[in-house]
């Protein structure tokens, strides 16, 4: 596995894993318990690994050359729901370009 793969699976398990605590755990907890704290430790934490995600799928599509359509679907996985877990299996799935 290259590195760029490598990390781009860490982060997409981590992003995926960060998100769902985010929207399942998090949020109901702010507005159905009225305690933001959660939220405030959890949603900027999310928001700096998704950044460092989309940088580690920006490297990934460098390097197998995916097209500019594929880079951004792959980047938007990360805001969806147990998405980037679906992503992140398909890509890895994925042969790479010689």
């Amino acid at each position: 596995m290259s590195g760029q793969l490598g990390r781009f699976r860490v982060l997409a398990y981590v992003v995926g894993t960060g998100l769902l605590l985010l929207v399942l755990v998090a949020m109901p907890l702010k507005y159905l318990a009225d305690s933001p704290a959660l939220v405030a430790v959890v949603g900027p934490v999310h928001g700096f690994l998704y950044a460092v995600y989309a940088l580690a799928t920006l490297d990934l599509a460098r390097v197998r050359r995916w097209s500019p359509v594929k880079t951004v679907l792959v980047v938007l996985a990360g805001t969806v729901p147990f998405l980037s877990f679906v992503v992140e299996r398909r890509v890895a799935r994925e042969p790479v370009p010689a």
